[in-house]
């Protein structure tokens, strides 16, 4: 069964855009291994849009641009494949895509079979150009059951931005994961916005279909076709964390040729994939209700829980400033005779048993994550 855990990979639209190209994609499939990020869980290499002609062919089938490239996509596929990759493509559930190429709406059938025989694991589906009178949840479930039509197992991932409140029904049109926000960019108001946006909602998120709150920005540092400023490398630290800590999809959006050393770490961080990669997928709690500066208590696997300070201001947090954690607010009271032995997943530091409640000093656009066992006092 497809995405019993978020699923990882690359997406090309938030770097490349309407300049992607099959060079491109193979260069990326060739960093994803070569970088060692195939070795911690990133498996999937997605041409977001602009990779078709404007007009469909004379049996109504989409045709891949040959300038941009020229082996076909059959071809590209078995490339990605021959690296022990998956491939992925892009279109959309409106009569265009939002680029204004060629969208699937009533070729939903046509496309998913063209999409099997080239060879395509995953599939992005987009909301734009959408007739107003077609309800979304028919044209999902359309292409959906289009998919399991085609006689190839493709991963479906619905794309509508959290439109008609999509989390309450997208599992039932058969996706593995859908979009449930705007389109984020490189700027660290809006990683914050879009994660904080989706709390009370993650409870929706789980096996088989997760909320994906967009693409990663790691490394972008400003360029690109969703720049936006950029953010330093600490910031880059939070928005992962975050994206890993809500179990998010972990697709790559940065150019793995010029991504520096710290983010290609960052985004091979094993401590970080582990909770992102838990198999019983549970929600952070919100323990604190700041969302400035949030505190997130969650369940993982094997009797184990994360505990997780951010501090989005901009001046430092300590006991004065709200990074209290008062431990009753996530159900472990003072005469419960337990406490959390914890340790600090980026410097590995074990701080050893903790009761009733934890100050933690966390810099301005940092975090501090813990990971740990209940254990008696």
């Amino acid at each position: 069964m497809l995405a019993q855990l978020p699923p990882m990979g690359w997406n090309s639209w938030n770097t490349f855009g309407h300049n992607i190209n099959e060079q491109v994609v193979r260069d990326t499939a060739d960093a994803i291994v070569n970088l060692g990020l195939k070795d911690v869980g990133y498996e999937y290499v997605v041409i977001d849009d602009c990779w078709s002609l404007r007009e469909r062919d004379e049996n109504g089938r989409m045709v891949a641009d040959p300038e941009k490239f020229p082996s076909g996509m059959k071809a590209l596929a078995d490339y990605v494949h021959s690296k022990g990759l998956k491939f992925g493509m892009y279109s959309c559930a409106g009569t265009r895509t939002c680029a204004g190429y060629p969208g699937s709406f009533d070729y939903e059938f046509i496309d998913a079979k063209t999409f099997a025989d080239w060879g395509v694991d995953f599939l992005k589906y987009d909301f734009c150009y959408k007739p107003r009178l077609a309800p979304g949840p028919i044209l999902y479930n359309r292409m959906g059951m289009a998919l399991k039509a085609s006689g190839r197992e493709i991963l479906f991932s619905a794309c509508n931005w959290g439109s008609d409140e999509v989390e309450k029904w997208i599992r039932s049109t058969g996706a593995h994961m859908y979009r449930s926000t705007g389109d984020v960019n490189d700027s660290f108001r809006s990683f914050k916005e879009i994660a904080m946006s989706q709390v009370d909602k993650l409870g929706y998120s789980g096996p088989g279909c997760y909320n994906d709150i967009d693409m990663l920005i790691c490394g972008m540092h400003g360029k690109g076709n969703v720049a936006n400023g950029g953010c330093t490398d600490t910031e880059y630290k939070v928005h992962f964390a975050l994206w890993c800590l809500f179990q998010s999809p972990l697709m790559i959006g940065s150019d793995l040729s010029v991504c520096n050393e710290y983010n290609l770490e960052l985004m091979k961080n094993k401590e970080l994939i582990a909770i992102n990669q838990d198999p019983e997928a549970r929600p952070p709690m919100l323990v604190n209700g700041d969302r400035e500066r949030p505190i997130f208590f969650k369940h993982l696997a094997n009797g184990e829980y994360v505990l997780a300070f951010f501090n989005f201001t901009d001046h430092a947090s300590d006991g004065t400033w709200g990074a209290t954690c008062e431990f009753y607010d996530f159900g472990l009271t003072a005469n419960s005779g337990y406490g959390l032995h914890l340790r600090d997943i980026f410097t590995g530091e074990d701080i050893g048993l903790k009761t009733e409640y934890m100050n933690v000093r966390v810099e301005s656009h940092d975090c501090v994550i813990y990971r740990g066992t209940l254990e008696k006092r």
